[in-house]
């Protein structure tokens, strides 16, 4: 969602963005306790609404972008890492480039489940 800009009657036009891709697990560990998950990754963006103030009558801009994605994933700790790394290609009325993404989440389990005998 975006916002007036601080001290204009600028706001820029509301954008959809949909991200996907496909990838294959690989046990590190025989017992699937360290994953590496590896795959190819895009994504797509358009602006949907119109921009307004003195940006009213700029075109509606849409870029995007494919490349790679790898993860970490540690089930037995609930923690997962990742990075990805997009090539952008296809934009209109927006500059094009390069992302770089990395982050990571750790899952509260609440209530922890019983150990298995």
């Amino acid at each position: 969602m975006h916002s007036n800009k601080n001290g204009t009657n600028v706001t820029p036009g509301q954008a959809f963005t949909d991200e996907w891709g496909f990838g294959q697990v690989l046990p590190l560990k025989k017992n699937f306790s360290q994953l590496l998950q590896l795959g190819a990754v895009r994504y797509d963006q358009w602006q949907v609404t119109a921009n307004t103030g003195a940006l009213k009558n700029a075109p509606f801009y849409s870029v995007n972008g494919a490349g790679v994605q790898a993860n970490y994933i540690l089930p037995p700790k609930n923690i997962n890492i990742f990075f990805k790394y997009y090539w952008e290609f296809n934009a209109y009325s927006t500059s094009l480039g390069r992302t770089v993404v990395f982050g990571g989440s750790w899952t509260l389990r609440d209530p922890k489940p019983k150990p298995q005998p």
